[in-house]
């Protein structure tokens, strides 16, 4: 792939996110982090994002209401969903917001790679781009 994905974390947990983030940019992405639902709703409106990696538990607004204000919004972006806890009925509910991914933290930083790879060739694909440098 020639054009590395652009990816925003959000959860809440300062010392997963700021992990998290070091250790794609030591990949070669373009990570950023925001600790609020609020927060990134607002960057989402600021910036094009390729991946999503959000958590579903926190406080004030959860990954839910995030999830559902990008859709509302038009955001296009992959979003993967990243949590410590397993919710039977929330996975249901996003799936239904277009989430292709829902890993248990802590995950593996590797699957998490291939995750990321597949959900930015599948919105590049869904865009109409290149991702090899063909059209």
């Amino acid at each position: 792939m020639s054009e590395m994905p652009i990816v925003l974390i959000v959860d809440d947990e300062e010392g997963f996110r700021s992990v998290l983030a070091r250790r794609l940019t030591a990949r070669g992405i373009q990570a950023f982090a925001v600790g609020r639902g609020e927060d990134a709703l607002a960057f989402l409106q600021a910036r094009n994002v390729d991946v999503v990696l959000l958590d579903i538990k926190m406080p004030g607004m959860t990954g839910v209401d995030v999830l559902r204000q990008m859709r509302e919004h038009g955001c296009k972006a992959e979003v993967i969903v990243l949590s410590g806890h397993v919710f039977l009925d929330t996975a249901v509910e996003i799936m239904d917001f277009g989430v292709n991914d829902y890993l248990l933290k802590p995950c593996d930083t590797e699957e998490l790679m291939d995750k990321i790879t597949m959900a930015h060739e599948r919105k590049t694909e869904r865009e109409g781009k290149s991702v090899n440098g063909k059209p």
